[in-house]
Formats: structure tokens, C-alpha cells, sequence
């Protein structure tokens, strides 16, 4: 008996495939691939753009996008504000275009965030053979600059014949929708491919539904985690970017009400309960809180749930100092809850926080600790209060002041996003999250240039939520770029820009490590060859105006905060530009980060730096 088939070209049955991908959770479901991004060229404007041409909006919806990196960053922080349950798809041209998605894969990949990469390849038949873009390798002739994705792909096929696109595609969904698995997945198309036809199964075309599965602790593991948890006098729970990936946040709000355990977050786990519940102490590590790294110092049971112990959350091996410390991982991945020679409780966070509220029935922390830590979050708060505070209203605001003057203007819906500088650090020790997708920090990759194109991915995601892109003018400088398709889309991203002429993260890093901020800031060089002249005469408030946003420009604390009132208010893409005082305002970091420092030098700032490398080496400590 012979099978129906259906004759199309390898890109028109791709796009028809992708259109009926779906996963489910929770008996919802959602659309896997939900729509594509595209920057056409030779190599695939005849394929995936003329597929993607003839599908139409209502099979598949297409993007444009302005640079190839920003349009993956857009796909990730859409997949992110919908807890990794529908994702994007970014197609390219072979060469630059190809090669320009590196960086956002890698972001993807780190942070455990599905999109599917669609870049063209060189002619599988070889028949042009080099055609425009392609590398040639002297000894390996089926090299392409695609292969600089496979480190940084979860999943990397190239598809050298029609056929080898059932596969591929099957896998290609398996990955993206796996909690596990999940990154970037790259399906590297010849663009010969792309065009030719083949009689394909109908049934490739069917809906298919990818269950996204909730695993239960296994018995074994929960007896042990739970022993461990009646056993600690001091224990702490770590709240990491899986709480919101399983959409935990009530089941860890029942467990701290029911044990008393005191939760701190990481970057990514912020906001998984609100600020002001009374077991939240706030941010964890390098740029966390005072009361949470102390807590951290002294803690006899650390209960990491969705975190990967970044060296951040850990300050580089040297936060948790009792002696006596051990560690319970609750993950879904058994890569990461197996490390610090965890008790490993391998399963969903829903699920595996569910499981210890009900076996811990009856169970709380001592009094008196929980009272350590409650006056310890009341302190914080009065240091939060002091940096946000503004004594002159007409006085030119601090970076802690205009995020102080954001935090009194959006409400619990809003999301705000960051992922490099100096603002990460601030906003993890001073932003008090109300709800739990308002704080959106990218982290794991850290990649300036992300923001903005997020914001987009995310308003797309979330349609009538205030969206906040804060950046300062390093990371605006990177990549402005989507700020056009912002404009083009009517999607009213508000971009908070904060002009301190420099790199001012890494200006105060260099500082520390006896580098004296070289290279750091952005000035006219000097007559002796530095770069310590005037400040280079930029406006990148007229740069932002001229790509098309609206601009308000603010010059005092008071201006800054009817400015960004303005912005929440307005339907169409803004950007509140604002120059800062440098004075530091930001609390201190409350824990270590290693970075290396020059062990010999002739000069005296990176001497004094490395006697203090070497003094904080001494609490390095491997857990086993």
C-alpha cells in the first residue's frame, strides 16, 4: 500500500514542518516554533526566503531582522518570558551572516534557552565550488564557517540530502523542547538543498505534540534530601533560573512558608519569590546581599534548586565556609545536580519542591535563626532605601538613584532587562522583584548588546507589558540595531540609557586588579598617548531619535522620574536618556570574584592588587 506524499522543496517542507510543532505541559499547549527571524542573502533567500514567502504570516509569522546576533537575542528573551514552552527560529546567508549567530548561541546554550539557528551552507553538490563566502579548508573539504556553532549548539546537523530532513528536524524538536537538553539546536542548509524537491510523507507534516515532562524525585534521593534538610540547624536555599523554568515560584513560597528556610537567588533566579516575603534575603554571591552571603558563610545545608553554581553565585569557591557545609541539588539536569558533591535530587523543580514540603510536614527552622535573618533582610532594606534615596531632586542622579527612580515607577507586570556592566550587580543586590518574570537579567553569557533586542523578543511574548531595556553606553554602542525593528513592529520597548562615558563595570574592575582603569573610558587621547582627555562629544540620545525611537532626556532626578513616568505611559518605542553622576553609590560587593592579577609587576597599583589576590586565595575551597 502505497503512502500519500507531497512534492515540495527541502525549505518549503521545513517551514510547513516547523508550523506544526507543538509542546505541552500542564495539559496546555503552546506552539514550539512560533515564528522566524530572517536576514536574506545568496545563501538562502531562494530557499528558507522563498518557503517562508509562500507559507505566509498565518503558517508561519516572519520577523526582520537588522544583525544576525540581535535577531537570536530576540528569539531567546522571547523564549524566556514564556518559560522555554515556545521558541523561535533565526535564518541566515552562509559567511557573515552565518557566523554572526555565534554569539547568540552561545548565550542560548548557557542559559538553557531553545532557538533553532537556519543558517545557509556551501552547495552540497559542489558544483560551485568556492561560491561567495564559503571557507575553504586545505584538508578538511567539508568544513564550513558553520561549524563554529557546534560548540555551542545543543544539536548540529547539516542536511546533505532531502531525506536527511526527517531526522534532523525530529531531533531538532526533541532538543529545543527537552528541559534538560534545551539551547541553541542548528540545522546547517546547504543552499542547493534548500531548493530541491522531493516527495515527501504526509504525515512529517502532521501536528505533533513534544510533552515537556515534569520528572519526580526518585524515593531514595527525596529520604536523603529530606534527612539532610531535618538535620541543619543553619540551612539556606538557592533559587536558580529552573524555579521559573517549571514555573515554581508558588511551590517555593509553600515551602519556605512551611519550613521557615530562608531562600536567596541568583541572576536568574531573582524574583522567584517577591522581596518582600520574609524568607527572602535577596541576591546571592559576588553581587548578592549582606545578609544572604552572610548567611551563605555560615550555612551548615545549602539547597540549590535550578542553579548551575555559577562563579558568581559561589564567589569563586569561597562563600560557603562552614566546616561542616553539605549540599542538596534539586535539578532536572543531573549534570548540575550532582556538583559541590551534592546529595542529588534529580528531578522537575515543581515537582521536587512539592515532594519535600509534603515529607517535611511539621518541620521548621529554629526560632531564633529565622530571627537572625529577618533583622538581617531589615537592615538590607534600609541600605536599599539609602542608595535609591535622591536628598536633591535637582541634583544630576547616581546610577542606584535612576534605578531607584524606575523601581517607584513600574508595576508588578513590568519586566525589566540588563545583562552587562555595572547595572547587573547593582540590580541584584538592590532591585526588588514583584513578581516573577519583572526581573530579567542574562547572565550566564553576559553579553552586552542583549538588552535591546530582548526587549523586543519579550514584548512580542507579552503584548501590552511594559518592557524596560536598560543599558549604559558600552553596551548601546554594541548593538542599537534592532531599535529599527522596534520602530518597524510598533512595539513600544523603553530603552533607559545611561550615559557615563566608558566602560564603567570594567573601569572599576581594572581599578581593583592594578590594571588603573587602562583602555576603560571613552576619551580624546592626551598628549602623552593615553586616553584620559575630554569626553568624546557622542549623543547617543540624537543616535537613538534618529533610528526612529522617541527621546526624553533628563538631567535631574526629578526630570529623570517624569521622564520614565512618560515613557511607561506611551504606545510607541522610547528611549529616557540620562547622564549619571560617577560617584558610586552601590553597597560594596559582599564576597569575593577571582580574577587573576599580575603576579609580578613594576608597578605599584598591581602589586597592592596581587597581596590582595593572594590573601583571598586562602579561602578557595573544593566541597567533597
Amino acid at each position: 500500500m502505497s503512502r500519500s506524499t507531497l512534492r515540495l522543496t527541502v525549505a518549503q517542507a521545513l517551514v510547513r514542518f516547523l508550523s506544526a510543532q507543538y509542546t505541552e505541559r500542564d495539559g496546555v499547549r503552546h506552539r514550539l516554533i512560533a515564528g522566524t527571524w530572517g536576514i536574506f542573502g545568496h545563501g538562502n533567500v531562494a530557499g528558507l526566503g522563498q518557503a517562508l514567502l509562500e507559507a505566509g504570516e498565518q503558517t508561519m509569522p516572519f520577523h526582520q531582522g537588522r544583525n544576525e546576533q540581535a535577531m537570536v537575542h530576540a528569539a531567546v528573551g522571547y523564549a524566556r518570558q514564556l518559560d522555554r514552552l515556545s521558541a523561535q527560529a533565526v535564518t541566515t546567508s552562509i559567511g557573515p551572516g552565518a557566523t554572526n549567530l555565534v554569539t547568540g548561541a552561545a548565550l542560548a546554550t548557557i542559559n538553557r534557552l531553545p532557538v533553532l539557528l537556519l543558517p545557509g551552507d556551501y552547495f552540497a553538490t559542489r558544483t560551485a565550488d568556492p561560491l561567495l563566502q564559503q571557507l575553504e579548508h586545505p584538508v578538511e573539504a567539508d568544513l564550513s564557517v558553520n561549524d563554529t556553532l557546534r560548540p555551542v549548539s545543543r544539536y548540529f546537523d547539516r542536511i546533505h540530502r532531502p531525506e536527511a530532513l526527517v531526522p534532523a528536524a525530529l531531533n531538532a524538536m526533541r532538543v529545543l523542547a527537552d528541559p534538560v537538553d534545551t539551547g541553541a539546536v542548528t540545522l546547517a542548509l546547504p543552499q542547493d538543498v534548500q531548493a530541491e524537491a522531493y516527495d515527501w510523507p504526509e504525515e512529517f507534516f502532521a501536528d505533533r505534540v513534544w510533552h515537556v515532562r515534569r520528572p519526580a524525585p526518585e524515593p531514595a534521593e527525596l529520604a536523603a534530601a529530606v534527612e539532610a534538610v531535618r538535620g541543619a540547624r543553619r540551612p539556606l536555599l538557592v533559587a536558580g533560573g529552573g524555579v521559573h523554568h517549571s514555573r515554581a515560584e508558588q511551590a517555593l513560597k509553600e515551602f519556605a512558608d512551611a519550613t521557615g528556610i530562608p531562600v536567596a537567588s541568583t541572576q536568574a533566579g531573582k524574583g522567584s519569590l517577591r522581596y518582600d516575603h520574609p524568607a527572602d534575603v535577596g541576591g546571592i554571591g559576588h553581587t548578592g546581599t549582606a545578609v544572604a552571603d552572610d548567611l551563605a558563610r555560615t550555612a551548615d545545608l545549602v539547597i540549590g534548586v535550578g542553579t548551575r553554581y555559577s562563579d558568581f553565585t559561589t564567589a569563586s569557591a569561597t562563600l560557603f565556609q562552614a566546616p561542616d557545609v553539605r549540599f542538596v541539588n534539586l535539578n532536572v539536569a543531573a549534570f548540575d545536580a550532582h556538583k559541590l558533591s551534592a546529595r542529588p535530587l534529580v528531578a522537575d523543580a515543581r515537582t521536587g519542591l512539592t515532594a519535600l514540603t509534603e515529607a517535611l510536614a511539621g518541620h521548621r527552622v529554629d526560632p531564633a535563626y529565622e530571627a537572625r535573618y529577618r533583622e538581617g533582610k531589615e537592615r538590607w532594606e534600609a541600605v536599599v532605601d539609602a542608595a535609591y534615596r535622591a536628598p536633591d531632586e535637582h541634583a544630576v542622579p547616581t546610577q542606584t538613584q535612576v534605578v531607584g527612580a524606575l523601581d517607584a515607577v513600574v508595576g508588578d507586570e513590568d519586566v525589566v532587562i540588563n545583562a552587562a556592566g555595572s547595572l547587573p550587580g547593582d540590580l541584584h543586590k538592590l532591585w526588588r522583584a514583584r513578581s516573577p518574570r519583572q526581573y530579567h537579567l542574562e547572565y550566564g553569557y553576559s553579553c552586552m548588546g542583549y538588552e535591546i533586542p530582548a526587549g523586543i523578543g519579550v514584548q512580542q511574548a507579552a503584548p501590552g507589558t511594559p518592557v524596560w531595556s536598560l543599558v549604559g553606553d558600552g553596551t548601546y554602542l554594541m548593538m542599537p540595531t534592532e531599535i529599527v525593528t522596534a520602530v518597524q513592529e510598533g512595539l513600544p520597548v523603553n530603552l533607559v540609557l545611561i550615559q557615563n562615558h566608558g566602560y564603567a563595570s570594567i573601569g572599576g574592575l581594572s581599578e581593583s586588579v592594578g590594571a588603573e582603569r587602562f583602555g576603560t573610558a571613552y576619551r580624546y587621547r592626551s598628549p602623552d598617548g593615553t586616553f584620559t582627555g575630554d569626553p568624546l562629544p557622542v549623543d547617543l540620545a540624537a543616535n537613538a531619535a534618529s533610528l526612529g525611537m522617541d527621546v526624553l532626556r533628563a538631567k535631574t532626578v526629578r526630570e529623570l522620574r517624569e521622564a520614565l513616568a512618560t515613557a511607561r505611559a506611551s504606545d510607541r518605542p522610547t528611549c529616557v536618556y540620562v547622564e549619571t553622576d560617577p560617584a558610586p553609590t552601590a553597597p560594596g560587593a559582599e564576597a569575593w570574584w577571582d580574577v587573576p592579577v599580575a603576579e609580578v609587576s613594576f608597578r605599584e597599583a598591581a602589586t597592592a592588587a596581587r597581596a590582595a589576590y593572594d590573601e583571598h586565595l586562602a579561602d578557595r575551597r573544593r566541597h567533597l
